[in-house]
C-alpha cells in the first residue's frame, strides 16, 4: 500500500470513528512509528500498512487497527469498550471488519450479518 492509498484508506476508516466513538484521536506522523494515533490519556498506538492483499482486504485491515485503538481508548476513558456497537447486540460484542464480495464490510460476529461497508457508518 503506498502513501496515498493507506492516507484514503485511513481517512475511510476515521469517518466511521468521528461517526460512532466518543474517543477521537491525535493523529501524528512519527519518524520511527509512522502514523500513530493518541489517545486522550497520551497513550498511543502506530498503525502499520498491511503487506499483500486487495485494496478491501488492507482496508479491512487497518480498520480492525483503529478498532484495536479505540477499544483501547474508550476503556482508559470509562466508557465502554465496544466499537464499534453492534445494533442488534449492544455491549455484548463489536462489529468485526471483514471482506464480504471483494468490499470490506463492518459485520455482526454472532449472526454474520453485514452492517455497512466500511467508511459509510452514519452518525449516531
Amino acid at each position: 500500500m503506498d502513501d496515498v492509498e493507506f492516507a484514503e484508506a485511513l481517512e475511510t476508516v476515521l469517518r466511521d470513528l468521528r461517526a460512532q466513538c466518543a474517543v477521537q484521536p491525535h493523529i501524528r506522523a512519527d519518524d520511527t512509528y509512522g502514523i500513530m494515533l493518541f489517545a486522550p490519556d497520551g497513550s498511543g498506538q502506530g498503525l502499520t500498512s498491511p503487506p499483500g492483499g486487495t485494496a478491501a482486504e488492507r482496508l479491512a485491515n487497518l480498520a480492525d487497527q483503529v478498532q484495536e485503538w479505540a477499544v483501547e481508548a474508550l476503556w482508559s476513558e470509562g466508557a465502554s469498550a465496544v466499537w464499534l456497537q453492534c445494533p442488534t447486540h449492544p455491549d455484548a460484542h463489536p462489529l468485526t471488519a471483514t471482506v464480504r464480495a471483494e468490499t470490506a464490510v463492518w459485520v455482526c460476529p454472532k449472526r454474520g450479518a453485514t452492517l455497512t461497508r466500511i467508511g459509510e457508518l452514519e452518525t449516531q
